[in-house]
């Protein structure tokens, strides 16, 4: 372990603890990696959805709205 690195305990439910098992052995990869690699996605997507969320909030604080006419485009183009 580095400087850089921390150490994180968790406790998992059982069922999960033993899928984990399941790709370590399946994968020949560590807990610790696949537990990385797990949270790295995870991570990676709440901070784009928050993200997003927040752009969108200030647009719209902003004033920044589909026009009625632009909002029946996209229903019509989806068929919706």
């Amino acid at each position: 372990m580095t400087s850089a690195e921390k150490i994180l305990n968790v406790r998992l439910p059982a069922e999960l603890h033993g899928q984990l098992e399941q790709l370590v052995q399946a994968t020949g990869r560590s807990k610790s990696f696949l537990t990385v690699q797990a949270l790295k996605t995870y991570v990676g997507q709440e901070q784009w959805q928050i993200s997003d969320v927040q752009a969108g909030l200030q647009e719209a604080d902003r004033g920044e709205f589909a026009s009625t006419d632009e909002v029946r485009a996209v229903f019509a183009k989806y068929g919706h």
